[in-house]
């Protein structure tokens, strides 16, 4: 029984063992950077904003809201973030869609930007409200480029002729 049983562990040995592919995450540094820069931007264009970075199962990695602001407006913010993290569109873009009214978790107001790293992959979103929704996509989109990451998806590079 010994024997079958060192033969048997000598074969699995000379097997590998199959991984998972590695796949780019939002880290918790990159999201502090954008909220981090986002309420820098609001701050030097005076407005007062909620805003939630989510990573791209839906989960918070970090949210701030400046004071002063309405609980309603911390809601909008996630319903935004949601939005681009879910679609991996801008909330404007969804809004040009003509979504249905049932279509889940689809934000039609200005403000959710998705995260995409740099090779195009979906990382998140984040959602920011308070300000004119133009201000509040563009804080997202501040925090977002100040990461060193995307607000949209990179187009693909184009095929070189032969």
């Amino acid at each position: 029984m010994s024997r079958r049983l060192a033969l048997a562990a000598t074969l699995l040995i000379g097997v590998p063992a199959s991984a998972q592919t590695a796949r780019p995450v939002l880290d918790y540094a990159s999201a502090a950077k954008i909220r981090d820069t986002c309420l820098g931007y609001a701050r030097a264009h005076n407005i007062k904003v909620a805003m939630v970075v989510l990573e791209n199962h839906g989960m918070t990695v970090t949210l701030a809201h400046m004071d002063g602001v309405s609980m309603g407006v911390g809601e909008i913010a996630l319903w935004k973030a949601t939005s681009a993290a879910k679609y991996g569109r801008a909330t404007a873009d969804t809004a040009a869609l003509n979504p249905p009214a049932n279509m889940p978790s689809a934000a039609t107001i200005m403000g959710g930007v998705p995260i995409y790293s740099a090779d195009g992959v979906l990382l998140g979103g984040v959602g920011t409200s308070g300000g004119k929704p133009a201000d509040d996509a563009a804080c997202g989109t501040a925090g977002i480029e100040a990461a060193g990451l995307k607000a949209a998806k990179p187009d693909p590079a184009p095929a070189r002729a032969q």
